[in-house]
């Protein structure tokens, strides 16, 4: 989780002393490296208050770390960069071909360029590309989008043109 919130504060350009200033706890910027390496365990009162200092939904950054680091695949709504599924020419394109006409769909839908897959679409994705739900699972997480992207799916409405 550390490692996921690094990637969000990084994302929005603020450095570990600007964003220590912003947290009402008052840690220091060596408690901050600690978590963000993962050399100190994150509670989760300390998540939830990091995560609402870089003004992200704590569960979002859960689920993004869950998924960038592949865990638990199977219980999570998936967040699918699409743009960088349709650009993806690396391992599986081939097996996993059904999924480039899914993404362009897709895409139309989501103008934002990041779909939420639920569960059960995942399994139902997975029976028409003829694999199992977790070697299609497997596949998706590497698009997880970049932890800019955060706030702009949470409220595609407000991001700038």
């Amino acid at each position: 989780m550390g490692e996921e919130l690094r990637r969000v504060r990084e994302a929005r350009g603020w450095s570990r002393a600007h964003f220590v200033k912003r947290l009402p706890s008052g840690i220091g910027d060596r408690t901050l490296l600690a978590y963000e390496h993962g050399v100190r365990q994150l509670t989760l009162s300390r998540l939830t208050e990091l995560a609402e200092a870089l003004e992200v939904d704590p569960a979002t950054v859960v689920a993004r770390g869950l998924q960038r680091a592949r865990r638990h695949l199977d219980q999570l709504t998936l967040h699918v960069d699409l743009p960088a599924l349709l650009n993806h020419d690396g391992a599986g394109r081939g097996k996993f071909r059904p999924m480039i006409q899914w993404a362009r769909n897709a895409l139309i839908e989501n103008p934002h360029g990041v779909a939420e897959i639920d569960v059960k679409v995942v399994r139902n994705l997975a029976l028409f590309a003829g694999c199992s739900h977790r070697e299609l699972a497997e596949y998706l997480a590497q698009f997880t989008p970049p932890p800019g992207d955060i706030e702009d799916e949470e409220n595609p409405d407000e991001r700038p043109q």
